[in-house]
């Protein structure tokens, strides 16, 4: 994706990625109110005015975040559609996956949008049908693409808040992980 121009088009990778680091932790923690611009600098150890050279604004660093969530959402749709195992294996697997830059950039991108950034909303949506199409191919059906998006959400809240669901008999996530696979496995199979 081409950067804006008041982005990161001339901000050293560095430093670039770690505002937009602060500016996603601090959503995640304290939603947009937290995300002032004093709080990204100091929290990425960069002046105020090395972030307004970086980013221009609070609408900037926005805009960077959901242009790094779009990369993001870009390699996991490659790997989804060129998975050995399938794109639904793939991406129900992968649902139970946390801490990762992905996870971060996705409930950053979810905070802003909570926020009221019709950008944060859009670049959401955006992702959802991404991955409905790359299911379609495999399940032939949009209702059943959309379960499995459903499923995907629920596994990931499992995953990211296990002791929320504590009669469920998880056992190692990888393991939990295969037990979904079979499950969406027989959804498909229609």
């Amino acid at each position: 994706m081409a950067a804006s121009p008041d982005s990161a088009s001339t901000a050293s990778p560095s430093t670039a990625d770690r505002l937009l680091d602060a500016f996603s932790a601090l959503l995640i923690e304290g939603g947009e109110k937290a995300a002032t611009l004093d709080a990204v600098a100091a929290r990425a150890s960069v002046s105020k005015g090395g972030l307004l050279y970086h980013y221009g604004s609070k609408d900037a660093l926005a805009h960077g975040l959901v242009e790094r969530l779009g990369r993001f959402v870009d390699a996991d749709i490659e790997a989804m559609t060129s998975a050995p195992e399938g794109p639904v294996a793939f991406f129900i697997r992968t649902s139970t996956d946390v801490g990762t830059d992905f996870d971060v950039a996705i409930n950053a991108t979810i905070a802003l949008a909570q926020g009221g950034s019709s950008a944060a909303v859009a670049a959401i949506a955006h992702a959802r049908t991404r991955w409905h199409e790359a299911l379609l191919p495999e399940t032939r059906d949009s209702d059943v693409a959309w379960a499995l998006l459903f499923m995907s959400d629920g596994l990931y809240l499992a995953s990211a808040n296990p002791q929320a669901y504590p009669d469920i008999d998880r056992g190692p996530t990888a393991e939990f992980a295969e037990r979904m696979v079979a499950v969406a496995r027989r959804l498909t199979a229609g």
